[in-house]
């Protein structure tokens, strides 16, 4: 079997990578690069294709195919980067991986504490020697009532989490989990909006979710909530949040995704002028915190990434069942 893999990342997949070659007896050739119609020609020969979250449309599918791919492998829980309804008409098995949801939750318990501790502002001052006080008084996250808007593995790991902290949980997901039902109350997404004092996000995008997190729905919450997310940048309309931020209807934000961060991130653009107005925007309020996409890396969850998506390769050339594959 012959793997290509694209957004090769030689500090910390190499490692994982050989050792998968070395017990699954297969080729794997790998650019650093991340696929595009300049050099999708890399993967000629190769009939399985290993990406990360960069954009796969239409026009590189039929690219890919003509080139003789038949299956990609995001190393990636989130899938939403694939048409996967064009790769489907074509052909093309999708897959995706996953790893431990502990990684997500422990960063997103760590944004919520940033942020209703005002980290980011009390870290700049610490860098000019500012020890004053008037500004940064926090609060305490068992005072909080917190929406939990998704319950998967990640939610429920949230969940369980915030159980922790004496704080009051709701959760809204279209199928309710008994394990959630221990520390959260299911509730209406209204009644999270209106109720709660800070809400966090973790679920897939799909059409039925994009922009959820609109005027109108920034409107129905209450003065100075605290938002969070850690799944995909696309469930929150970014010119809606920066109203509901200079409103101060929204009371602070920590995000590690962002819309249209394709291109951007993993990589090194300090010395780039990027056309990314929204995010300078986001940054420059003293409330906001915004990472670049990592709440997954981990040690741990590198390792299952590489693993899962050569496994599911590896799987389907077998004729075997994959528990990765999407389509």
């Amino acid at each position: 079997m012959k793997l290509f893999v694209y957004s090769y990342r030689e500090f910390d997949e190499a490692d994982y990578f050989q050792q998968a070659a070395e017990e699954y007896g297969i080729e794997i050739a790998f650019t650093a690069e991340e696929p595009s119609m300049e050099n999708a020609d890399f993967a000629e020969g190769y009939p399985y294709v290993s990406i990360i979250t960069t954009k796969i449309d239409e026009e590189l599918l039929k690219k890919f195919w003509n080139l003789g791919v038949r299956m990609i492998s995001t190393r990636t829980i989130g899938y939403d980067h694939i048409d996967v309804e064009v790769a489907k008409r074509i052909g093309f098995h999708i897959s995706h991986v996953t790893y431990s949801p502990e990684c997500v939750a422990d960063y997103t318990l760590m944004l919520m504490l940033m942020c209703i501790r005002k980290m980011k502002r009390i870290m700049q001052r610490e860098e000019l020697n500012d020890f004053s006080l008037p500004g940064i008084r926090g609060r305490e996250l068992r005072g909080f009532t917190v929406g939990v808007i998704g319950t998967g593995r990640i939610g429920q790991a949230v969940i369980r989490d915030l159980s922790g902290f004496g704080c009051r949980i709701y959760a809204y997901d279209l199928y309710r989990n008994a394990e959630v039902e221990r520390y959260a109350e299911y509730v209406e997404l209204k009644e999270i909006y209106e109720t709660c004092d800070m809400i966090t996000l973790h679920m897939p995008l799909n059409d039925a979710n994009y922009h959820m997190i609109d005027h109108d729905a920034i409107g129905k919450m209450r003065k100075g909530t605290v938002l969070i997310n850690t799944a995909r940048g696309a469930l929150i309309d970014t010119a809606a949040l920066l109203d509901g931020l200079e409103s101060e209807q929204i009371g602070a934000v920590g995000l590690d995704v962002i819309e249209d961060e394709f291109g951007m991130y993993y990589y090194d653009r300090k010395s780039d002028i990027l056309s990314k107005r929204d995010l300078y925007t986001l940054r420059g309020f003293p409330n906001v915190i915004v990472t670049p996409h990592m709440a997954f890396y981990t040690e741990e969850a590198v390792g299952d990434m590489v693993r899962h998506s050569v496994k599911s390769c590896v799987l389907h050339e077998a004729g075997k069942e994959d528990p990765w594959e999407v389509v």
